[in-house]
Formats: structure tokens, C-alpha cells, sequence
């Protein structure tokens, strides 16, 4: 994953900036107490960190790459940032309060491993909140259209809830919830699907550039005539077929809820 996001870090904060209703979800789920110190995992540039971290809550924010560690340290010196893995985490048994994690599982080399490392550094009772996408709510996604590939190799990454809950109970994580999240027009966040109901976002290279499945996964033959393609369907309102075409009914993305019971 360092190698990852050292490769799309420049230019990322442009257009992936916490959104304001991730952040008001997370800090429900979460429901963090005061004087508490949390854990951001792969949490990147410390977009939705910083938003989080204040007086009374404070977070911590661990990541493998450098690149993105040290935008994130001269942005925002007052936090605390590691350099890290969800495998390797750099900190004591028992000593956090709860766990976030956005858009950061299909980076991870071994799920129960990582879940584990979670496990142990969690107070008992604390709270794990993660923010992801299936395999399964992706074949929704009406950017198959244009970029299959680029949507298959993405999914394929991506681990299935099986999979993850699997590795959740293996870690010692009991109860597992999850709530579905639909894509809102007003996304600020301008991850993969983010132009669900804003096609021409996909248009802009900058955008493209924050998203690594069109920066890393893509074959760029593929990119450029899909894109083309979707200038076109945009311009004669082909487009709007296209989109309902893949309607589905188990969200775009979802949040994972767990807690470490004893």
C-alpha cells in the first residue's frame, strides 16, 4: 500500500477532502469519549484525522506510506502520525479507546492479521468503525460500462463481507453491523464512485489522479476510449440510460461496526 499511495500522493488532497456527512456517521458510530485517543488506519493525508481529532478526542494516525505521513505532518504537526500497517501497529496492548478506517481494507495483505493487531490494541468496549465497499455493491457501479477491466481488476482487490467478517470473528470480534451507504450528489470525498450522479467529474484528470483505481489499475487503451466514450454518451444523454441500467439496492458503499467485547 506505501508504494500505492507514494505513487497517486501528488495532488490527493484536491479532491479527496473529508465530507461532511462520512465525518457526522463516523463520529456517531464511533461515539468517542472524552480524553480518549484513537487510531485512523491508513489514515493517508489526514483528511478525515484532522477533522476528528480535537481538544477532547485525539486521534492517531498511522499509514505505510511516507509520502502521504508527511503531508499529513506538516499540515496538521499537532498530531500524532506513525508510520505503520494494520499488521504491524506501533502501539501497546489495551491502550485505545476505538478504530477507524476509510476506504483502506483492500490495502491490507492479511485481514485477520490486521484485524487482530486492532483487537489487541483496543481497550475492551471500544468501538471499530470502518468505511469500505464490496465486491458485490461495485457490480452496480454503471462505471462497469465503460471501464470493465478497470471495474474487474478493482473488485478483485476489493475483499467480499464474507471475507471480512470472517476475519473480524477470527480476531475475537463478536457482533458485527454494518449500514449502507448510497452516493449523495453533494459528495465531497471524490473517491471511485463519487461521480455516480455526476458523470463529468470522471472527465477531469485531477479527479482521475485521486482515485487509484484509474491512476494504478487501469490499462490506459481502456481509460481513454471509455472516456471517450462517456464524453459522448454525456453530450447526447445516453448517459442517463446507461446509469439506469444499474441501479441496485445494496448501496454504493457501507460501514463496517464492531466492538471488542470481553
Amino acid at each position: 500500500m506505501g508504494a500505492t499511495y507514494n505513487h497517486i500522493g501528488k495532488g490527493y488532497n484536491n479532491t479527496r477532502k473529508a465530507d461532511p456527512f462520512l465525518l457526522e456517521r463516523i463520529q456517531y458510530h464511533l461515539n468517542p469519549i472524552n480524553e480518549g485517543l484513537y487510531i485512523d488506519i491508513g489514515c493517508g493525508t489526514g483528511n478525515y484525522t484532522s477533522k476528528l481529532h480535537d481538544e477532547e478526542t485525539k486521534f492517531i494516525g498511522i499509514d505505510p506510506s511516507e509520502h502521504m505521513l508527511t503531508k499529513a505532518k506538516k499540515a496538521f504537526p499537532h498530531i500524532d502520525w506513525k508510520l505503520g500497517t494494520a499488521e504491524n501497529i506501533p502501539l501497546k496492548d489495551n491502550s485505545m479507546e476505538g478504530v477507524l478506517g476509510t476506504l483502506t481494507l483492500h490495502h491490507w495483505n492479511n485481514l485477520e492479521k490486521g484485524f487482530s493487531e486492532l483487537f489487541r490494541v483496543m481497550k475492551p468496549y471500544a468501538n471499530m468503525v470502518f468505511f469500505t465497499a464490496t465486491p458485490k455493491q461495485m457490480e452496480g457501479y454503471w462505471l462497469n460500462h465503460y471501464f470493465p477491466k478497470m471495474l474487474e481488476d478493482s473488485m478483485k482487490q476489493m475483499p467480499s463481507l464474507a471475507k471480512i467478517k470472517t476475519a473480524m470473528k477470527a480476531a475475537g470480534f463478536k457482533n458485527i453491523f454494518s449500514e449502507k451507504y448510497s452516493i449523495k450528489p453533494d459528495l465531497k470525498d471524490l473517491f471511485l464512485y463519487a461521480g455516480k450522479q455526476n458523470p463529468k467529474l470522471y472527465l477531469d484528470a485531477n479527479v482521475r489522479n485521486g482515485i487509484s483505481s484509474f491512476s494504478l489499475l487501469a490499462h490506459q487503451d481502456e481509460v481513454q476510449k471509455g472516456l471517450a466514450q462517456l464524453e459522448k454518451d454525456i453530450d447526447s444523454g445516453e448517459i442517463k440510460k446507461i446509469m439506469q441500467q444499474y441501479k441496485n439496492r445494496d448501496g454504493d458503499y457501507l460501514f463496517l461496526l464492531s466492538q471488542k467485547e470481553v
